[in-house]
């Protein structure tokens, strides 16, 4: 296993360690748990950066990456969601343009195609992995729902974006 698939899969072995220590809740785990988010976000960026300077991309990366990213922070949202930070259809939407997105390159893999991740996916995923953190660090409401405005209007763009880039996909005419 090569060293960007390694990171890829230290942050998917972090992900139940994140989740761990925000239900037990020992004194300060919050903070404990935004390290361990932030750790964990910088794997995301080391082992992409990796991986194309090495070209060491492979499948499993390619699976794997996308897939860490997206249990990471949606758990981090959903303890949002449970704690009264975050609303539910904030994360719905969220979860909501991962599934139209995945939706969208398995259509495209059908057709021979492959759509890599555009600069507004990943300026969302930056964004939000941001964002994540200031909810972690409890400023006030309007901090917060500013946080949530940032998440839900990236991740409607870069949505948004893949359909009317990738629109030829779809043969209208069937």
């Amino acid at each position: 296993m090569n060293t960007a698939n390694k990171l890829t899969m230290l942050r998917v072995v972090l992900i139940p360690v994140f989740l761990a220590v925000l239900y037990i809740g020992f004194p300060y785990s919050g903070y404990v748990a935004m390290g361990i988010f932030i750790f964990a976000s910088v794997t995301d960026i080391a082992d992409g950066q990796i991986a194309r300077k090495r070209g060491l991309v492979t499948d499993f990366g390619k699976f794997m990456d996308p897939l860490a990213d997206k249990v990471l922070v949606v758990a981090a949202m959903l303890w949002f969601v449970g704690t009264g930070v975050m609303p539910a259809w904030a994360v719905l939407l969220v979860v909501a343009r991962e599934f139209a997105v995945t939706a969208l390159r398995l259509i495209a893999a059908g057709n021979g195609r492959v759509i890599a991740a555009g600069k507004s996916g990943k300026v969302k995923t930056a964004c939000t992995m941001v964002c994540v953190v200031e909810l972690f660090l409890g400023f006030p409401t309007w901090a917060n729902w500013a946080a949530v405005a940032v998440i839900v209007a990236t991740t409607l763009y870069s949505g948004i974006e893949y359909f009317i880039v990738n629109r030829d996909i779809f043969d209208w005419k069937k």
